[in-house]
């Protein structure tokens, strides 16, 4: 495969990673950025979930920790109420 190709899917690659990340929003743990303390215990790379409210609608967000303790937000589902 010629090394143009291979620059080509590599760039396309990183492009749809960072095209599509999914964005916090009011409510979310990260929506202010980084909180100021980290889950120092929770093993790296474990997700749990957090639920919360925004404009009259409920949410459930998943998280990953990240190797430097960071939260990457993974998805985030509108919970029907009814």
């Amino acid at each position: 495969m010629d090394i143009g190709y291979l620059a080509f899917f590599a760039s396309l690659t990183l492009f749809a990673s960072t095209a599509f990340a999914l964005e916090p929003i009011p409510g979310s743990i990260i929506y202010n950025g980084q909180p100021k303390t980290r889950l120092q215990k929770a093993p790296i790379g474990s997700t749990f979930t957090h639920e919360f409210s925004n404009d009259g609608n409920s949410y459930d967000e998943t998280y990953r920790i990240m190797p430097d303790r960071s939260l990457e937000l993974l998805d985030r589902r509108q919970i029907n109420r009814h």
